[in-house]
């Protein structure tokens, strides 16, 4: 097996890629997930890095994580009864209420997708 390098400014960087050679987007949720994983379980991220199945999770659960929170911001706003009319006429109003909502909902995804196992 022969690996080729390529120069990044100063340092030398092996050219590997995954063997199906696909590119997976993993953003915040999942990068979470790859953190939680590999200091709480290290032999389970191992096992999913070597099987090559690491990434596709992580792009599938950074999907569910952003479903999951419009879901439940979209709930409880309509429950707490933010509507268009007051997104008109009190708009800080509404602003304030909407990060108190994403910052709830957010939590929630991140305990219920993230810090599960």
């Amino acid at each position: 097996m022969e690996l080729t390098y390529h120069w990044k400014g100063d340092y030398l960087i092996p050219d590997v890629s995954l063997d199906d050679g696909s590119s997976y987007n993993i953003g915040k949720y999942g990068r979470m997930r790859q953190k939680y994983l590999c200091e709480n379980y290290p032999s389970e991220y191992l096992h999913l890095v070597i099987t090559e199945k690491l990434w596709k999770q992580l792009e599938d659960l950074e999907e569910e994580c952003h479903e999951m929170l419009d879901r439940l911001m979209e709930q409880m706003a309509k429950r707490e009864g933010l509507t268009e009319h007051m997104k008109s006429t009190d708009q800080l109003g509404w602003i304030r209420k909407m990060n108190s909502i994403q910052s709830r909902a957010e939590e929630i995804v991140i305990h219920e997708l993230i810090y599960t196992n």
